[in-house]
């Protein structure tokens, strides 16, 4: 996994119960940015999300800035299977 998606692992594994579960994959898309899909375990999954939103929001705002000095555009997904 390179650097960044490290990176977000190691913030998330500091928000969750179960960082033994945390999958994080990075789906390139094109040459302009990448997507980073991020698997927690069910009970994990609000507290990536936090209230009304506000983790992740925070976190995707902090992809948006690293973007921003890299020159291209991240995004941050939480899927649940």
């Amino acid at each position: 996994m390179p650097e960044l998606g490290q990176q977000i692992r190691d913030v998330i594994e500091l928000l969750v119960d179960h960082p033994e579960e945390l999958q994080i994959d990075e789906i390139p898309r094109g040459r302009s940015g990448s997507l980073f899909e991020v698997r927690v375990a069910p009970e994990d999954a609000g507290k990536v999300i936090g209230r009304q939103g506000r983790t992740v929001r925070a976190l995707r705002t902090l992809l948006e800035m690293r973007g921003a000095k890299d020159g291209r555009r991240y995004e941050f997904e939480i899927v649940d299977d």
